[in-house]
């Protein structure tokens, strides 16, 4: 599962054509048969479960894609997240001396 969500992650934002397509469809026809049968051979139902999620990002995804929208989110923990707010960088320096709290420079 995890490297069926690396998979994902990487081509999310890849052009649409139809060899990603197919492609897409095969991840999901993989986690729908294989995965599923395995989780439930291990009667695991917190893998059950997360497929099932996995399974559902993954639709939604393609429906967005088609339709010809942009898709901001990734997959994580075989979850869809979306990052919607800002994200600022703070640039800290450790000003010289023996004291553990970090400076700014202004």
């Amino acid at each position: 599962m995890t490297v069926i969500q690396d998979l994902f992650n990487q081509y999310r934002h890849a052009p649409v054509t139809p060899e990603l397509l197919n492609y897409h469809d095969g991840l999901i026809q993989r986690l729908q048969s294989d995965i599923f049968v395995a989780a439930l051979r291990e009667n695991n139902s917190v893998q059950q479960k997360q497929l099932g999620t996995m399974i559902q990002a993954m639709k939604t995804w393609r429906q967005i894609r088609v339709s010809g929208r942009p898709f901001n989110g990734k997959m994580k923990n075989f979850k869809l997240v979306t990052n919607s707010g800002l994200h600022f960088k703070q640039h800290v320096h450790k000003i010289k001396g023996s004291h553990n709290y970090r400076g700014v420079r202004h």
